[in-house]
This record gives structure tokens, C-alpha cells and sequence, in this order.
């Protein structure tokens, strides 16, 4: 099963668990900052057709395209300059934020400074991390090794902080995300020590933490933890058409946490973005 596909199953699961909502503006309620969805791929679709959604949903959203070596496999992959220049092109003039979801380690060797200065904000994970030699595992395969689960968790919440710190990111998505046969087991496994680590790495490193309605995570006691030590948030659907900005799990988190305006990250101008910041 490739990436693309299992997120594509699981969105269409929650989704599943959801009522259906009415228009955006009647559930937003109590929230002083408007709406934006800052994880849209544009897989199976276009920027009209989905700006199209945008509008009906009340929701500015902001398209990532995956970028790092081809040995990544998804219907587009940005691997050059030229690549991401064009695709900085196919966005322009369009009312959405331009990002890029890194993929790997080796993705900055890609991209020259001055191209990543250009987007609007780089996104990434930890569902890929070291396995068995070093090798990139996936960890939604089947095949992934994962082990003994607290050995896994350890070596996982070290994964999160390093990320942080090497990369220069701006936001880290599907936060605290675990693989299926650790799924049921996440109030235990992720403890409050561990918790904690990855936010205290968001926080020294200015990374924004993702509140994800496609897999309705982090739980609200990691959220808590994280509002309480300064975190900035970001709501995102990990959608593909027609999923983009159905952000629920996200509005009902934020209003759970008295979430307002301060506490929501939005595109740094520019000079202030992480790739200017970390890659001078």
C-alpha cells in the first residue's frame, strides 16, 4: 500500500465517525481567528476544483506537494529547484498558502536556499524514520519493523525531536500518529514524559504542531500539555479532493482548549520562515 493510499482510507474512516456538518461558519462558533486548513494535496485534482471547495467551506487553505529525492513515491514529487519553481508558478495568483511536506533527511540537498525562501512554510512528519541499517522505514507498510513497543516509542519520540531539530521546519504534521498495532494502546504509550519531549522541541525550535481532523490527533492531554508550554497550533485535513477543509476534530479541539488567535500559527513574512531562519 503506498502513503497516498492508507492516508487516503484513513481520512475516508474518520470522516465515517463524523456527523456531517453544517456550513463552516455555524460551527466555528466562539473562535476569533479564521479558518485555515494548511495540509491540502491536490492528488486527483486541481487548484480550481478545490479552490471551488475553499469557497464553500469557508476555508483558505494551503497546498503542500511532496518534495525530496524520487526514490519517494507519490503521484508528484518536487525533487529541483525548476520543479518547485514551477509549481510556485501553478500557485500564483491563487488565494491559498504554498507549501511543500519534506520527505526523509535528504530532501534540503534538493532545493537551494533561496527556492525553499520562496514557499510559504515547509511541512513534515515522522511516519518515515531509521529502520533495520538506517534505511527509511514506512511505517504504515505492513513490512515495517517496529519491535517492542516501549523500545519503538523511544527510539520514535528521538525520531520527533530530531527531525526538529536538523530540519527547518515550520510545522510538524500527524503529530503523535502511531503505527496500527500500536494504535490502541496510546493512552499508555504515549506517556506524559514523552509528550513533553516533543514539546519541548517544538517550542525551542518554533515549530507549529498540527491538530489533524484526518487522523484526529494529538488527544486532547498531549494538546493540554502543548498549549500550556507555549505552542503554536495548526489545523489541517491531510485531504485529498473532495476531504480538504472538513476540519471538525480541529474546531472541536480548539474550542475544548479556549484556543484563540495568539495561539494559531500563520506563514511567517518573509525573512522570518524557517528555511530563512535555519539556512543563512
Amino acid at each position: 500500500m503506498t502513503r497516498r493510499t492508507f492516508l487516503a482510507e484513513c481520512a475516508s474512516l474518520c470522516a465515517l465517525t463524523m456527523a456531517p456538518s453544517p456550513a463552516m461558519a455555524e460551527t466555528t462558533g466562539e473562535l476569533d481567528f479564521p479558518l485555515l486548513d494548511l495540509h491540502v494535496h491536490l492528488d486527483n485534482s486541481t487548484i480550481d476544483k478545490v479552490l471551488e471547495i475553499a469557497g464553500q467551506r469557508g476555508v483558505k487553505f494551503g497546498i503542500v506537494e511532496h518534495a525530496g529525492t524520487k526514490e519517494n513515491i507519490y503521484p508528484v514529487v518536487l525533487s529541483n529547484d525548476d520543479e518547485l519553481r514551477g509549481y510556485l508558478a501553478m500557485l500564483d495568483g491563487k488565494p491559498v498558502y504554498k507549501g511543500v511536506q519534506a520527505e526523509w533527511t535528504d530532501w534540503m540537498g534538493c532545493f537551494s536556499p533561496e527556492m525553499l525562501g520562496k514557499l510559504d512554510y515547509i511541512l513534515t512528519d515522522a511516519m518515515t524514520m531509521p529502520g533495520p541499517g538506517g534505511r527509511r522505514m514506512k511505517l504504515w507498510e505492513l513490512g515495517a519493523v517496529i519491535g517492542e513497543a516501549q523500545d519503538f516509542m523511544d527510539r520514535y519520540v528521538a525520531w520527533h525531536v530530531s527531525i526538529m531539530e536538523k530540519e527547518p521546519l515550520d510545522i510538524f504534521a500527524n503529530v503523535s500518529w502511531l503505527p496500527g498495532g500500536l494504535a490502541p494502546d496510546y493512552d499508555a504509550l504515549w506517556t506524559e514524559s514523552r509528550m513533553r519531549q516533543v514539546i519541548d522541541a517544538a517550542v525551542k525550535h518554533n515549530v507549529a504542531l498540527e491538530i489533524s481532523s484526518g487522523f484526529k490527533l494529538p488527544k486532547i492531554q498531549f494538546l493540554q500539555l502543548a498549549k500550556a508550554a507555549g505552542v503554536k497550533f495548526v489545523f489541517g485535513s491531510n485531504g485529498r479532493y473532495p476531504k480538504m477543509g472538513e476540519l471538525a476534530y480541529s474546531i472541536e479541539m480548539a474550542k475544548k482548549l479556549g484556543l484563540r488567535k495568539s495561539d494559531m500559527f500563520t506563514p511567517a513574512p518573509d525573512g522570518q520562515k524557517a528555511a530563512q531562519r535555519r539556512l543563512k
